[in-house]
């Protein structure tokens, strides 16, 4: 029985194994079949799939934010342009790109300016290729096989050996055509240049057309678009300064489409996703707010097969303008203000002894907030190009040159005489000429025995003197030398930094000077420090200074933007608010409140009471002023410089003031550099001081009388 059971079991083996085998067979089979379909029939289709191997991302660029007043005026827009542009495949070949170059050139004109040597001849070589191999020698062949000199330096050599016949050689065609071709050899891949666009020139605020695309090329490249491989006729967009020279020199300016990048600055820009030919700000406002006015990129990835054709386009993000800026400027004021400075220097210029005289500057800020009204500067100077005298925008001045400024600064110096306690306040000093061996220094009149509140109201030197020579330790007698102790520069300086005076003010302006320092530490040059013709400040830091003496005591920064806004989809209203600008407290002087309050006293007494220096400029001023006026005897150090041995004797101008006294909403400083020559003069500063503080208040009550009626017709309605 057990025998019979085990040849059964036996023979069941085969025929599994035989199910097994068969089923493999077939699965096999299966599998060789849909190798064949896949490989036969669909084999091309996945083949170009494989190939996909490169995706890549292009940012296009987008309009930069606009500028706005604080009134809401526009004062920087973007203007569209026609554009003809070029992008270039990842596979296009130089021959290529020269033919479109040949064709397009036959249909647009294009300006050869930007042509140099080293383009003409790479073209020439491009052009003569049999030519240019003959410019190299045996000599250099067989240095190249001896691995002595590279294939850079064969290039090098064939450039060095092209004539300048050979040069002239290259027809005014083959120029516009190579003005073409460097453009679209500087293209990245898949990524648009211009090649033509509207291009303006900008010269001191002043556009120039330098080129256009007119409408009959953008009709012609248009219907030839099938011929013209990457080549499209696009929107782009120009910086429109709608108050033009106003504020030019502040607002700053923004690369062309043909400078792109500036060079200097193209590896910082390159790390920030930036391509090469897009515009950035090159100077001031526009280039300190880059990262708020640039914008939103749109992203495009492209899929490319290995050849660069693109096989797919997608949209990754969509771009968004650049932010808006809303600046601390009142446009209506600073023009005003610009027409004041250039109506006083015609004026003045009559004059005799005034042919220095070539530039005036105001600041206008708000003492309680740093923001700054108006920043005008004006210098009247020969035009290089017409060879006649015209008036230029140099608001940037206000922070990039300096001067001394004299007497405006004796607040800073009794504040000074009361902090390190060499000066009590109501402390009376004769006023008589003082002599230091065989020098004699004194004021502009004998003025008997004063205390600090009359010295400031008179503007006496003789008192500020005697707080120097105390800082200094110096023990004073007529006509005997007098040493002092060289640290008392350190301690004024140290005490006029309090106020913004030989500082940086901090203003959100880039290449603010902070001013020179005298060098010589003679007994005399600290007398000179204390009257303010020693060191030199610019006219922001007069601005700032004031503005801390008038707010009691706090120093604020300055700054020229005031919000940052969203852009806008209705053009005739803001965006949201994404930032306020809030005032920066830099420092508080570490007075007593009543010695701050003492000098803004004598500073109301300068411009209100009798024998006041200020009095006969600001007589019957309704808005309660005060302030400080300062002459300065200097050197002339101008663009005339170079014509003399020795620089000329020359008097500076200078008014710092604010109102109204008691509750002080605007604060303003006045600088004329190399106002006149002599002794007698003029009062160019104050001119200008009172025309620019009436001229707000006007404005501020014309504004306040339009909202009050605009209120009341809505209580009406």
């Amino acid at each position: 029985m057990r025998k019979i059971k085990d040849k059964k079991k036996k023979s069941h083996v085969p025929f599994r194994l035989n199910m097994l085998f068969f089923v493999i067979f077939i699965l096999f089979t299966a599998l060789i079949l849909r190798l064949g379909v896949v490989q036969i029939v669909y084999g091309d289709d996945y083949r170009r799939e494989i190939e996909r191997t490169e995706d890549v991302t292009v940012n296009n660029s987008v309009p930069r934010g606009k500028m706005y007043d604080r009134t809401g005026k526009t004062v920087v827009d973007n203007t569209p342009v026609d554009t003809i542009t070029y992008t270039r495949l990842q596979g296009t070949t130089t021959e290529e790109m020269l033919e479109t170059a040949e064709k397009l050139a036959g249909i647009i004109e294009k300006s050869d300016s930007k042509v140099t040597e080293r383009d003409k001849k790479d073209f020439w070589m491009l052009l003569n290729p049999d030519e240019a191999k003959k410019k190299i020698t045996k000599q250099d062949e067989k240095e190249f096989e001896d691995k002595k000199i590279d294939d850079k330096e064969i290039y090098k050599r064939q450039l060095s050996r092209i004539t300048e016949q050979e040069l002239q050689s290259l027809t005014k065609q083959q120029l516009e055509v190579l003005a073409i071709y460097r453009e679209m050899a500087s293209a990245k891949a898949l990524t648009p240049q211009i090649i033509k666009t509207k291009t303006v020139k900008n010269i001191n605020g002043t556009q120039k057309l330098v080129e256009e695309v007119t409408e009959k090329e953008v009709a012609m490249v248009s219907e030839n678009l099938e011929s013209l491989p990457g080549i499209e006729v696009s929107a782009d967009w120009n910086r429109d300064y709608k108050y033009g020279k106003t504020l030019a020199s502040v607002i700053g300016k923004v690369s062309t489409s043909g400078e792109g990048i500036p060079l200097e600055q193209l590896d910082y820009y390159l790390a920030r996703d930036y391509n090469r030919n897009d515009r950035v700000g090159k100077s001031y406002i526009e280039a300190q707010y880059e990262d708020v006015l640039q914008g939103q990129k749109a992203k495009v990835k492209n899929v490319t097969d290995k050849s660069g054709n693109v096989l797919e386009s997608a949209l990754l993000s969509a771009g968004k303008r650049g932010n808006d800026l809303v600046l601390t400027i009142d446009m209506d004021l600073q023009r005003a203000v610009e027409e004041i400075i250039e109506q006083e220097l015609r004026q003045k210029k009559s004059y005799g002894s005034t042919q220095f005289l070539d530039r005036a500057f105001v600041v206008m800020m708000d003492p309680n907030t740093g923001e700054v009204l108006t920043m005008a500067g004006k210098r009247y100077a020969r035009n290089e190009d017409t060879g006649k005298m015209e008036f230029t925008d140099f608001a940037l001045g206000n922070i990039t040159t300096s001067y001394t400024m004299g007497s405006v600064v004796k607040g800073a110096t009794v504040l000074t005489g009361y902090e390190t306690g060499v000066l009590r306040p109501g402390a009376g000093v004769m006023d008589s000429p003082i002599k230091i061996g065989p020098t004699i220094k004194k004021s502009w009149k004998n003025m008997g025995w004063i205390n600090d509140l009359t010295a400031l109201k008179q503007s006496s030197n003789v008192y500020m003197f005697h707080i120097a020579m105390d800082i200094g330790k110096g023990n004073y007698r007529y006509g005997q030398p007098l040493s002092i102790d060289t640290k008392a520069f350190d301690t004024m300086r140290y005490y006029f930094n309090q106020f913004g005076l030989g500082t940086r003010t901090g203003i959100d302006l880039p290449n603010e000077s902070a001013g020179f320092k005298g060098q010589d530490k003679l007994p005399g040059k600290l007398l000179d420090f204390s009257i303010g013709q020693f060191d030199t400040y610019t006219p922001m830091q007069l601005a700032q200074y004031v503005s801390t003496i008038a707010n009691g005591g706090n120093r604020l920064q300055p700054h020229i933007v005031k919000q940052i806004r969203e852009p806008s989809e209705d053009a005739k209203s803001l965006g949201p608010v994404t930032q306020e600008i809030s005032p920066v407290v830099l420092n508080t002087l570490d007075m007593k409140s009543s010695w701050i309050e003492r000098v803004q006293t004598g500073f109301r007494k300068v411009m209100q009471e009798q024998g006041g220096t200020g009095k006969s400029a600001f007589a019957g001023a309704k808005y309660d002023p005060a302030g400080k006026t300062g002459t300065a005897e200097a050197f002339y150090d101008g663009p005339l410089r170079k014509n003399y041995k020795e620089p000329p004797p020359t008097m500076n101008l200078s008014l710092v003031g604010y109102a109204p006294s008691k509750n002080p909403e605007v604060a303003m400083a006045v600088v004329v550099p190399w106002a006149y020559q002599g002794k007698t003069g003029h009062s160019m500063n104050m001119d200008i001081g009172r025309k620019v503080m009436d001229k707000y208040f006007e404005l501020k009550e014309k504004r306040d009388s339009t909202s009050n009626k605009a209120t009341n017709e809505d209580n009406i309605e």
